[in-house]
């Protein structure tokens, strides 16, 4: 990927830059608030809070003595607890020297073992309290789509079609539909259906059944592109529907599907329909590694749209409960699909080029943004979860290194040597430093 394909102007590059900060700043603070709040509430003293490194741009004192600060390069933060010799940690023999047995127990090295572990395990948990709120609030606000399944908003098309918003849909072609939330079920019943470009609907409306025409149930059209890939990268948006390929017709979204899995990565010419207006787009489509349910991945090519319906599905609320319930499970799948994807790309089944980098995150939210302030905070969730997780990776330096060094102790009633610790720790540094640059030049050079 060319560098300069980040930069199709100088505003485009700004805002991509702008939502990269506020997307991290918003996740690095929740981290190492949850460090802090949980060591005051454990009885150990901060002096530090900072969001950023390098020179303070402002601080301020707390009543409790805690220097909160914002420094000039917001690509991270930290907590610099009583007792640490800097803000990585570490103990800062000469302060603790000085200091009385009871006075040692506000610091991080002179406070219980559950203390420290509780105090360094609060970040990663707090990444996961957050995506847990957004995606329940989300989960609340967007409700569920309504049974039976209900016309919503009509999206447009080049065909004419005499469904309503507000209709109740019965049959298609004289074939009932199965529960929309069946996904298996209604796979199978579009399978089934003619392969045309205008059907019959048996719909309810103001209690009258009754027959109307209505186009193919998922037309080729696009309801989000997905950020980096090939469509994104050629101009399509949401709203879109492409009506040929090559130069032929099309009207089933699997008609493209097709065309894209076949093309063997060749460039494709498609005509775009949007509002009444027709452009000619080229693009190529890239390989890429989707997760299937038995935890494998299969390599195929995408040019990254989602489809849909020919409408919006009508909605109904949830409840609390259920809200709180799917957003666990979504955590859960983007935790059980990183690690997945991180095995796959040890043992060399899928592609490397399926890390991002700092390049690729910061292009990801600046789409995301531009998409809507409800698809930031949705990203925001998803990559708070990915933060989450990775701080917890049994790495010196990340907080699950840490962590292993309580387990340790525990273990053996006492800390690793100070030796061992920093041996481990420039261990670790290097190893995420080299993560760092592996993941960077895939940004950079990965197709």
């Amino acid at each position: 990927m060319e560098l300069t394909s980040l930069i199709p102007q100088f505003g485009g590059f700004v805002w991509t830059i702008l939502a990269f900060v506020v997307a991290l700043s918003i996740i690095v603070a929740i981290h190492e608030y949850g460090h802090y709040i949980v060591g005051r509430w454990s009885g150990i003293k901060a002096d530090v809070f900072s969001l950023g490194f390098g020179p303070v741009l402002f601080s301020r004192y707390d009543k409790r003595g805690t220097r909160w600060q914002i420094a000039a390069l917001p690509l991270g933060g930290y907590v610099k607890f009583r007792g640490d010799a800097n803000a990585s940690g570490g103990v800062d023999d000469a302060a603790m020297s000085e200091l009385s047995e009871a006075d040692k127990r506000a610091t991080m090295p002179g406070a219980p073992l559950w203390a420290r572990a509780a105090t360094v395990a609060a970040g990663p948990v707090f990444n996961f309290a957050l995506s847990i709120v957004i995606f329940s609030a989300v989960f609340l606000f967007r409700g569920v789509i309504s049974e039976p399944l209900t016309v919503g908003d009509l999206r447009q098309l080049p065909v004419q079609q005499e469904v309503q918003a507000g209709d109740v849909l019965l049959e298609v072609d004289g074939g009932a539909l199965p529960d929309f939330d069946s996904a298996q079920a209604f796979e199978t019943f579009l399978r089934a259906l003619p392969k045309q470009e205008l059907l019959d609907y048996t719909v309810l409306r103001n209690d009258e059944k009754r027959v109307v025409q209505g186009p193919y149930p998922y037309p080729p059209i696009v309801t989000q592109v997905v950020p980096r890939s090939a469509a994104y990268e050629a101009g399509l948006e949401a709203g879109d529907v492409l009506t040929s390929i090559d130069g032929t017709p099309i009207f089933r979204f699997e008609q493209l599907r097709d065309a894209v899995e076949g093309s063997d990565g060749k460039t494709l010419n498609l005509t775009v329909w949007n509002a009444g207006t027709e452009r000619a787009v080229d693009l190529t489509p890239k390989r890429t590694d989707e997760p299937q349910a038995d935890g494998g991945f299969e390599t195929v090519y995408r040019i990254g749209v989602v489809g849909g319906l020919f409408f919006d599905p009508a909605t109904e609320s949830t409840g609390l409960i259920d809200s709180i319930g799917g957003a666990f499970a979504q955590v859960w799948r983007i935790m059980s699909g990183s690690i997945s994807g991180l095995w796959h790309m040890i043992t060399g089944a899928i592609s490397t080029c399926n890390l991002s980098g700092p390049i690729g995150i910061a292009e990801t939210s600046g789409a995301m943004a531009s998409a809507g302030t409800s698809d930031f905070i949705y990203f925001i969730a998803v990559l708070s979860t990915a933060v989450g997780l990775l701080n917890l990776f049994p790495i010196p330096v990340l907080d699950g290194g840490h962590l292993c060094f309580f387990a340790y102790e525990a273990a053996t009633g006492k800390p690793p040597s100070d030796r061992a610790v920093n041996i481990l720790m420039t261990i670790g540094l290097a190893i995420v430093l080299s993560l760092m640059v592996f993941s960077l030049s895939n940004d950079l050079f990965c197709p």
